[in-house]
């Protein structure tokens, strides 16, 4: 939704204060429909429903399309079945369908039964789509056109059905069994002689999605192609919608959302942080952190097995927060590169090698410079023995290198194994990394300060 402009918001509220509604209508009528939506829902539930109420009917359902989830709720199930029905009818069918699948099962039926038959078909035919693939964010709105037919008579057809369709900058070509076997933009209808035929003009190399495509996957096709439309076919290569591009630009802000929540280690949600509630908010983090707690003891039990080693070197108990902290943020590095190279498929499993070729120097790199620094420090600064740095400092350059090495192969054995890398991120790979920095740092100080 846009951002609100202040001054309209309290020129609207001021409006419907003083009742006067025929000005604020003609507001809304000068007003962009983003925002309007925008305006309309800052304000409370009672003035939100009359300033719907007092939009023209050809912009209600634009509008209401902007809004937000619970917004549409509250406004639909206070209308009458006749205007529920002039929303649900003009509304686009994803949108439409967007709306039914986040309603209650009884309000779902009586918007349905006041649907007109079309629009009934249309949203049936998306919601059986599963959940998340491009034809459940489909639109049944496009314009197609007959491979045999005029150019004259195509744009006839634009004009009759062009109003009702999402999208008339590209038209799809279908043969007598709707199969597409082209595309043809408007722009080419309108410089073309009305006598040329479709099929000598049209462009024969499509490229389509399928139905069951995963979104996340259709987004990457966009970004490739650079579309604004895109047609999707069913496995008999027939077409059964399109894909825009304001639909994309919602699932990448999805999808980007649900990989941060999933790598700072929170349960995905699909409602706004002020929206959520503080109970829903505490079974999204919880399990998380109670699973990384209890991964977490063992880290105390390592230390515990050293405790003689500890006790006879206390100075060693210092160093074991930077070198946790270390590790884990050179884990974290190495797996946010990785996890974001494999949502955009810059990255497959088959790159592992090579993956880990490359850490492995960075590491190393990494961990010497660290190294020197920190050996300086202790020695200068913290005034101990060489053998105490020494030790520090090559469970410093042996840590990074764990680190990175884990953090780098953990999100591709997580995608080979069909989980999403993003749960492979920095908490899970931190608390690795600390057991394996503390294994490695007491097996260095025994051994070379003969300690036990």
């Amino acid at each position: 939704m846009s951002e609100v402009n202040e001054l309209e918001l309290d020129e609207t509220k001021e409006l419907l204060e003083n009742k006067q509604y025929t000005r604020l209508r003609q507001n809304f009528e000068d007003m962009n429909d983003a925002d309007v939506a925008a305006v309309i829902g800052e304000l409370d539930e009672e003035d939100r429903l009359k300033a719907f109420r007092i939009l023209p009917k050809d912009m209600a359902a634009d509008i209401f399309a902007y809004l937000e989830v619970e917004q549409q709720q509250g406004i639909i199930t206070s209308m009458s079945d006749r205007e529920a029905a002039n929303i649900i009818n003009n509304l686009m069918a994803d949108d439409a369908t967007d709306l039914l699948e986040e309603m209650p099962a009884n309000i779902v039926k009586k918007l349905l039964a006041a649907a007109s038959p079309e629009t009934r078909r249309d949203i049936n035919h998306l919601l059986r789509y599963p959940e998340d693939s491009a034809g459940s964010i489909m639109t049944v709105e496009y314009v197609d056109l007959k491979e045999s037919s005029t150019v004259e008579e195509a744009i006839a057809r634009i004009r009759k059905i062009g109003l009702d369709s999402e999208t008339i900058n590209v038209c799809y070509v279908l043969d007598p069994q709707r199969t597409l076997v082209g595309t043809v933009a408007l722009r080419y209808l309108l410089l073309s002689p009305p006598d040329a035929v479709i099929g000598e003009i049209m462009h024969e190399n499509v490229i389509a999605v399928n139905t069951l495509m995963d979104q996340e996957e259709v987004a990457r096709q966009f970004q490739k192609y650079d579309f604004t439309a895109m047609p999707v076919v069913d496995n008999e290569k027939r077409l059964v919608g399109i894909v825009t591009v304001d639909d994309i630009v919602d699932i990448l802000q999805e999808e980007a959302t649900e990989d941060m929540e999933k790598m700072a280690a929170i349960v995905p949600s699909d409602k706004p942080y002020l929206k959520t509630g503080v109970f829903e908010t505490w079974k999204k983090r919880i399990p998380w952190l109670l699973l990384l707690m209890i991964s977490a003891t063992f880290t105390g039990r390592i230390i515990t097995s050293f405790e003689d080693a500890l006790s006879a070197c206390v100075i060693l108990t210092a160093y074991i927060p930077m070198l946790m902290d270390t590790g884990g943020n050179a884990g974290g590095q190495a797996s946010v590169t990785i996890i974001r190279g494999i949502s955009l498929n810059e990255i497959e499993f088959s790159d592992m090698m090579h993956i880990i070729w490359k850490e492995f120097r960075v590491a190393i790199i990494c961990g010497i410079t660290l190294a020197c620094a920190n050996f300086a420090k202790l020695l200068w600064f913290d005034h101990v023995t060489a053998v105490v740095a020494g030790v520090v400092c090559l469970t410093l350059v042996i840590t990074v290198l764990l680190a990175k090495l884990v953090g780098c192969t953990l999100p591709l054995f997580a995608k080979k194994l069909g989980f999403d890398p993003a749960v492979m991120a920095s908490p899970f790979i931190t608390t690795i990394v600390d057991a394996l920095s503390l294994i490695t740092y007491f097996q260095i100080a025994t051994r070379l300060m003969n300690l036990i």
